[in-house]
């Protein structure tokens, strides 16, 4: 070929586009726009595609990237696959490297931002401790996460903010501030975490100064606005229109699409300086121009296309490409037309490909090759094909057939082959299942979820299970979603959408209500709302306190030592534990489900969700997870109250016994835990936190040999287990070993160096050898760690006070009230500093 010449697939690409968009108008405004220099009044920063679904807003953002590029400039396009700020500029940067201008600071701050969030989420753990003095209580990564969210630290929202009150969320806001300042080198990694917007942004705006010396124009295209608008919106009001992030080049072009016109709370005094460009269908000489560069120029054809059409440009190009003879050949635009387009195709193995590239919701080559089950030559080939669809939209290096035309291809599809329909979905789920475990060779389970293509493979496993009636489809789709919940709201609502998706494309009602109601669930309550609505249906929803279970502040056994507020728990609970036997707290659920026949149940098809059961393993997870919410926030009784709902459901679960044992020791509840814990343990001898637990409870019913030997065990199966090490500190001081106190917390700092729980408990235990010099060395590293340790304080301004320091010791002691007005001890010790220094 000779230089400089267009290829023939260009030039098909070319005129597809021209015809299917045919916005003449539109697009002559915005290709102008770059012949009117940034400082001229005429010029436009914004333009805001809106419209109804199919009216070609997509299609027209994708021609405005072309007609950008023709000009020269840098683009990027982003759609609702990005969940968060964060994500939206890590896809910025992934397409303007392609581009070959790296923006290599903001990749270098993406990736820090990614590191410092996951230490955050441990971090999370002691923050939201409901102790006002302790360590991390019972929890998980999960919780963390929740915690987070919750205290609007992450984008989405979280399973459990609801039960959280705000005086608990502002207590944790603070303290989780002052651990992070302690734990990260800069004040920046702390606002990349609480505020990621505010440190990403401004390096965002000085690569794109640095771009645009090298760029004529810089264009971001920011499509299905309907989906990314609610996070995006005030983040790119602030970003055009304030100097908040910098100063952007005014070379800077954004377009925006959505269903909705722009929101005038925002963007009303903008008005000067954007054009909003809504859609309607064609006018009926832009449908007339499009089916005439088609050869549809009869005219009873063109009056019945566009009858038929209301003028939506899928369907007239759709139509038009089936060259209808006379106006019979015209019928229903969303499915006879389908038909008449892959009647007129005369290659049968082309008529094959576009029905098998509607099965998938996103096309890629490989997905491709799986739906069309062919040979790899023989696929790349009709790919290639497909790929110049009129309906076939282009989203980065894949397509996505328009809802419109996908549709009735499904209908045809599931009615004509039932079983060609159910085949195609198996072989397809069959694949996304192979891709999901290839990406989890070697990984660590809980990452997952925090990785894009993980989550992606294993939403199109699911719906391709659920369009093939799969049956265990459902029942894994919910047990899913109730971890997506733990994720954030913003994963969730994928998980649901599967539902709707698969409901719908595969004409399941069944399906199709689960996905409807936990929807409308996710958008009035967020993910709590989402667990309740299933325990609704399962008749779990409202489980009743026990009247006998006192709730105890504090969370823990009264302290002889200024260690005061120890943790409620043993940390780093495993995040999916399963059960274990009834006791008298556990609740009456009667004709509780033990076994589930989800095959038939599946096939059925045509049920309500109030008709399906769900399995009761699902719903003892449920349950925990609210018990992990209410523990949060120090409601133990309701902890314990959901616990036990789990436990009916699950009687031989040992791990939730063990939560429930270690809930009830929290309470004060010593006899009636140590009961659960022991049954825990003999049901999971291998279960650290059960035996940890138990021999904490043990040692506060004043049985301190039993508590030893209840702690080696969980020190023999975890042996850097820092909540177990410092317990076995305590039961060496009951037993009047002061060198196994300070051997056992030597090992504990060892294990866990940044737990200033652990370094606070070995000053108390140095201070308790006369050691006092070296026991502030050990409380300066504890609130070196956490700066509102109110216990290390206290214990601080003792030790100071032992060495004769009573400014330092007052300041301490007094510190510590402040952070604690009702931290007795502390006022006890502060009254002898007093009377020692007034004689």
């Amino acid at each position: 070929m000779a230089r400089g010449r267009v290829s023939l697939q260009e030039r098909v690409r070319r005129r597809t586009r021209a015809g299917l968009v045919a916005r003449s108008a539109e697009r002559e405004l915005f290709r102008g726009n770059f012949d009117t220099a940034p400082e001229d009044g005429r010029h436009r920063f914004l333009f805001h595609v809106h419209g109804t679904a199919g009216v070609g807003k997509t299609r027209l953002v994708k021609e405005f990237e072309h007609l950008a590029r023709e000009q020269g400039a840098l683009t990027a396009y982003v759609n609702e696959t990005s969940g968060s700020v964060p994500e939206v500029l890590e896809s910025v940067c992934r397409q303007f490297a392609l581009r070959g201008h790296r923006l290599k600071d903001l990749e270098r701050m993406l990736a820090t931002h990614r590191e410092r969030r996951h230490e955050a989420e441990t971090a999370a753990l002691a923050a939201l401790d409901p102790a006002p003095d302790g360590a991390p209580s019972t929890g998980g990564m999960a919780l963390a996460r929740a915690g987070l969210a919750g205290l609007g630290l992450v984008p989405g929202v979280a399973p459990f903010t609801a039960v959280l009150d705000p005086a608990q969320l502002a207590h944790g806001a603070d303290r989780l501030r002052s651990v992070l300042a302690a734990r990260f080198r800069s004040h920046e990694d702390v606002r990349l975490v609480l505020d990621p917007a505010s440190v990403l942004t401004p390096v965002l705006t000085d690569e794109l100064n640095a771009v645009a010396s090298d760029v004529p124009w810089i264009v971001l295209l920011l499509d299905t606005y309907e989906r990314t608008g609610p996070f995006l919106d005030a983040w790119l009001h602030d970003l055009l229109t304030t100097d908040r992030y910098g100063a952007l080049p005014d070379t800077v072009v954004v377009v925006t699409a959505g269903q909705h016109p722009a929101d005038p709370a925002l963007w009303g005094t903008f008005a000067d300086f954007m054009t909003s460009l809504p859609l309607q269908p064609f006018t009926e000489a832009e449908a007339r121009g499009l089916l005439a560069e088609r050869g549809v120029t009869a005219e009873p054809v063109v009056a019945e296309a566009l009858r038929l059409t209301g003028g939506l440009p899928v369907l007239l190009s759709t139509i038009a490409g089936t060259r209808p003879a006379g106006p019979e050949d015209v019928t229903d635009p969303s499915a006879t037309a389908v038909e008449r387009f892959l009647k007129w195709e005369q290659d049968p193995g082309r008529r094959f490909a576009a029905l098998a590239g509607a099965l998938p919701r996103l096309l890629d080559a490989d997905v491709f090759a799986v739906a069309a089950d062919c040979d790899r030559d023989r696929a790349e080939e009709l790919y290639a094909w497909v790929e110049t669809l009129p309906f076939a939209d282009r989203l980065g290096g894949r397509i996505r057939y328009h809802d419109i035309v996908r549709a009735p291809m499904l209908r045809l599809q599931r009615g004509r082959s039932p079983r060609g329909w159910a085949d195609g979905h198996g072989r397809l789920a069959q694949a996304f299942r192979r891709w999901r475990e290839q990406t989890e060779s070697g990984r660590d389970t809980g990452t997952l979820w925090l990785d894009e293509t993980w989550c992606e493979l294993r939403l199109g496993e699911l719906y391709h299970r659920l369009c093939a009636a799969g049956p265990t489809a459902v029942s894994d789709t919910l047990r899913d979603l109730v971890e997506a919940c733990d994720q954030g709201e913003a994963l969730a609502a994928r998980w649901v959408r599967v539902l709707e998706d698969a409901g719908r494309d595969a004409g399941a009602p069944g399906v199709s209500a689960w996905g409807d109601q936990l929807s409308a669930a996710l958008a009035s309550g967020g993910t709590r709302a989402v667990l309740d609505t299933l325990l609704d249906w399962a008749g779990h929803a409202s489980l009743p306190v026990p009247g006998r279970l006192p709730v105890r502040q504090g969370g823990d056994e009264p302290s002889t030592t200024p260690g005061g507020g120890v943790p409620a728990g043993p940390p780093d609970f495993p995040g999916d534990p399963v059960g274990a036997g009834p006791t008298p707290w556990d609740l009456d659920f009667a004709g509780a489900p033990a076994d589930i026949d989800w095959m038939s149940q599946e096939q059925a098809r045509l049920t309500t969700p109030a008709d399906v059961t769900l399995p009761a393993p699902l719903l003892a997870r449920i349950h925990r997870d609210r018990a992990l919410a209410h523990a949060a926030r120090g409601d133990h009784a309701f902890a314990v109250t959901e616990l036990s709902g789990a436990l009916a459901l699950t009687p031989d679960d040992a791990r939730t016994l063990a939560l429930r044992g270690e809930y009830l020791r929290a309470l004060g509840l010593h006899a009636e835990a140590v009961a659960d814990l022991e049954r825990a343990t003999a049901l999971d001898p291998a279960d650290a936190y059960a035996w940890a637990s138990l021999g904490a409870t043990r040692l506060t019913l004043g049985h301190p040999q039993g508590a030893r030997t209840a702690l080696d065990h969980a020190l023999a199966l975890r042996p850097d287990y820092t909540w177990a090490l410092v317990r076995r500190a305590r039961v060496a001081r009951e037993l009047g070993d002061p060198e196994g106190r300070l051997a056992a917390l030597d090992r504990a700092v060892a294990a866990e160096p940044d737990s200033a729980w652990a370094h606070c408990e070995r000053g108390d235990a140095l201070r308790a050898a006369d050691r006092d010099r070296e026991a502030l060395a050990a409380y300066d590293r504890a609130l070196a760690l956490d700066p509102g340790y109110a216990s290390a304080y206290a214990s601080r301004g003792v030790a100071h006070h032992r060495l004769g320091q009573l400014d330092e010791a007052l300041a301490d002691l007094d510190r510590a009230l402040e952070l604690n007005p009702s931290y007795a001890w502390a006022r006890e010790r502060r009254d002898a500093v007093v009377q020692h220094r007034d004689g």
